[in-house]
Formats: C-alpha cells, sequence, structure tokens
C-alpha cells in the first residue's frame, strides 16, 4: 500500500516516540507537527527533519491524511472534533477522552463526515498479548471465569519533569495506566458489563524530583489508590488495582483463571515479555513464542531494560485498514467503551455502588504475525 501523510498535534515527550518509529511502519509518512507552543514545534521538527506548523496551518494542509492528537487529556475531545471538522481522520493518545458522551459526539461526528478514529494504546497488539490471545481463542484456558490486574508504584514525579496533570482531574493511574489493562482486557475476553470501586488518595501533595522544578510541590486533585472489581458480559470477575501511592508489592501484572488453566500475562503497557501456563499441575510453563514481528527487542527502557517497542503499531493498521476499506483495531467504540469502564470506576468508588455499563464493543481481530509482517516497512 502507498504510505499515508501524518500531521502530528502536540510536541511534549511522547512525540518523540512517534516520530522516532514511524519509520518502522510502510504506511506511515509523518510530513508536519504542531503544538500550542510554535518554539516546541520548531524544535521537534528540526530534530526530526519535518515541517513545524501552526495548529491551524497543519489543520488546513492539503498534504495531511491522518493527525495525531497527542495533546493532554483534558484536550483530547477539542482537538479530535477540530481534527474532523478539518476533514481529516483522526488518532489519539489515550485515555481517548474523558467522558462516554464525548466518544459518542466523536463517534456521530466521524460517522457524518466519512472519516476513521482510533485511538490508543496499542500494546494489545504485542507479540505477546497477540500470545496470550491465541491461547484462549484455542481453548487451552477454557472460559476464563476470573483473574486479577495490578498497576501499582509511586507515581511520576520521581522522573517526569511536569506530572502535574497526572494528578488532577483527568489524570490518576486509572486514567492514565487504566488503558493499557483494561483494552488488553477486552481484546482477550471481550467487554465489560458492570464495575464496583473504592478510591481514595493517600497524599495530599508530591515532590519533583527530577529537573528545573525540583523540589517543587504538586498538588493532589485525584484519586491515586482505585481498587475495583469488573464484571464482563462473559461472566468473568476480574479485581484490578490501580495505585501510585505503593511503594513496592509483589502482584504480577495479568493473571487470568479458566476453567481448564491460569494464564499469566505480561506487563500490557508493554509489547513484550513471558506468557506463562499454569494447568491442572499448578506449574506455570512459559508458551512457545510464535515469531511474532512485535515481540522483537529493538530498544532500551529509562532503566536500561531492553524492550520491543512498535508505538504506531495501531496508527499503521488504521492507515491500512482505510486502505483495505476494513474495520481498525484500535476503534472509536473500543476506546469508548474502555473510557466508560473507566470512568464508571472512579463514579463507583465516589457514590460507593455498583453501576452497569451502558456501552459494548466487539473483540477486535487478532494480529497474527502473518499481518504484523505486512504493516512493517
Amino acid at each position: 500500500m502507498n504510505s499515508v501523510s501524518i500531521g502530528i498535534i502536540g510536541c511534549g515527550n511522547i512525540s518523540a516516540s512517534y516520530l522516532s518509529l514511524a519509520p518502522l511502519f510502510k504506511s506511515l509518512d509523518i510530513r508536519a507537527v504542531a503544538d500550542l507552543n510554535m518554539d516546541a514545534a520548531r524544535a521537534r521538527a528540526e530534530e526530526y527533519s519535518v515541517r513545524a506548523d501552526s495548529i491551524d496551518g497543519l489543520l488546513a494542509a492539503d498534504d495531511i491524511d491522518i493527525v495525531v492528537n497527542l495533546t493532554v487529556p483534558a484536550a483530547h475531545f477539542e482537538v479530535t472534533t477540530k481534527i474532523l471538522n478539518a476533514g481529516k481522520h483522526a488518532y489519539s493518545e489515550k485515555p481517548f477522552v474523558l467522558s462516554v458522551d464525548e466518544g459518542e459526539e466523536l463517534r456521530r461526528l466521524s460517522s457524518a463526515k466519512g472519516l476513521r478514529v482510533a485511538s490508543a494504546p496499542d500494546t494489545f497488539l504485542g507479540g505477546s498479548h497477540q500470545l496470550a490471545r491465541a491461547a484462549i481463542d484455542e481453548g487451552r484456558v477454557g472460559d476464563i471465569i476470573g483473574g486479577t490486574c495490578h498497576v501499582m508504584s509511586h507515581g511520576m514525579e520521581a522522573w517526569h519533569p511536569n506530572p502535574d496533570f497526572f494528578f488532577q482531574p483527568g489524570g490518576g493511574p486509572v486514567l492514565d495506566l487504566g488503558p493499557y489493562y483494561i483494552t488488553n482486557l477486552v481484546q482477550l475476553i471481550g467487554p465489560v458489563k458492570a464495575v464496583t470501586a473504592m478510591a481514595s488518595a493517600s497524599f495530599e501533595t508530591r515532590t519533583i524530583s527530577n529537573g528545573s522544578r525540583h523540589g517543587e510541590m504538586v498538588p493532589v486533585e485525584t484519586p491515586t489508590n482505585i481498587h475495583a472489581i469488573l464484571e464482563f458480559q462473559n461472566g468473568a470477575l476480574i479485581t484490578l488495582g490501580a495505585s501510585w501511592d505503593v511503594w513496592a508489592h509483589r502482584h504480577e501484572n495479568m493473571e487470568l483463571y479458566g476453567t481448564r488453566a491460569s494464564l499469566y500475562v505480561p506487563d500490557p503497557n508493554f509489547f513484550a515479555g513471558a506468557v506463562l501456563l499454569a494447568e491442572q499441575d499448578g506449574a506455570p510453563v512459559e508458551i512457545t513464542p510464535r515469531d511474532h514481528p512485535f515481540s522483537v527487542t529493538n530498544s532500551k527502557d529509562g532503566q536500561g531494560v531492553e524492550r520491543a517497542n512498535y508505538r504506531c503499531a495501531g496508527l499503521a493498521d488504521m492507515a491500512a485498514a482505510i486502505a483495505e476499506n476494513r474495520p481498525h483495531r484500535c476503534s472509536l467504540e473500543l476506546a469508548t467503551h474502555v473510557v466508560e469502564v473507566m470512568t464508571a470506576i472512579l463514579h463507583s468508588a465516589d457514590s460507593r455502588s455498583w453501576i452497569d455499563l451502558a456501552t459494548t464493543c466487539t473483540r477486535p481481530e487478532p494480529l497474527t504475525p502473518a499481518k504484523a509482517n505486512a504493516l512493517l516497512a
């Protein structure tokens, strides 16, 4: 397929990942970046040899087909609306929007204009998570009846130079990291039916521990310690612990319990890792990988750990889906359902109640090794 011309709005930390990794995919040609801060746009443009535009200029550009929205979460709805009104397809970073109403409005707008909307996370397309999907679909685990997920640490203030928005409404561990976990759960076992939760904020302020603002105090204005139970439409009950108030723990990232076996799934914040299956004898054994290209290490993280990093996979799949006239995997329906799950968790904790969900979605199609290879340059 021919490459698709891409523009980016938002030149913060995450934009470097998109600009660095897009060349891995044959369908993606990033041509321009924009930001409210033109100095940031010019600096990023010079770094990656692309054009720096104003936001209005990028939206009006004739040579841009898809615009990637990398603004802060509170601006996602407004910016994606502008992208669609400019007649361009939109791909948003997570969380897609901050309410179901916003997601439904974007669905109506994109449908009326005949445009696509997609959203990160795309880590569920990684080789390990697709391997776990295959194990479930092939019946090796049996029917999923329960499980646990834990994403717990002591927050972002130790490494992020400007962590303020993580601790404001629209931030917090559920909306920031929950998309990875909940999206992966939905692609593995299907949509969620109802949720209940409790939450707290254990610390009134956070102290920035790096950069030019070292020592500055950041107020905490959203829950940072959330524990939820998710009831899935297939009957499974999954416990989700999401906290930035924890110094250390020994919980696995994700465990799924089936009628035939238990499945240990690696961190859905990343594309790769070992997938283990424990059958009736209880001994976990690693499932043999299937040469999925999105399991191949290609970078190191901030701690020097080798990672398989294929951010832009969802964007590449969207571009290919437009050309092939098929559904894209990081769909608006999936993203909106995940948003409802997350906001329902927070509302449940606030109201101390069960909440039945109004949205649903279909599981995205698996991404086999052959189909993943077809996306790569």
